[in-house]
């Protein structure tokens, strides 16, 4: 269980660190779009070394998302928080997922 933070009320992040194989990675993109199809492989790469879980969903098929990420897409997100958009660094997403 996480320690909670006495000012903020809230878990203190220092005790929530989670193996990679804990974590889940979601694309959301839609079909045809190059940048998405980018941001696939480095995601396939990535998750395929560390053994994490990762999952694509498609704007067109989900209106609230389409509505929150048309002009973002391609975005990734770990553990539902928002890591990246248009452009996926491997680097960056490898630290998020083992830092």
């Amino acid at each position: 269980m996480a320690r909670m933070s006495p000012i903020f009320g809230r878990a203190d992040r220092r005790t929530e660190k989670k193996a990679p194989h804990d974590r889940l990675v979601t694309l959301i993109g839609k079909p045809g779009c190059h940048l998405c199809d980018d941001a696939r492989a480095v995601i396939e790469k990535v998750c395929g070394e560390l053994g994490a879980a990762w999952e694509e969903k498609d704007i067109t098929q989900d209106e609230e998302l389409h509505r929150k990420y048309w002009e973002q897409i391609p975005v990734v997100l770990v553990d539902g928080a928002q890591h990246d958009f248009w452009r996926v660094a491997e680097d960056r997403l490898r630290r998020a997922l083992t830092e």
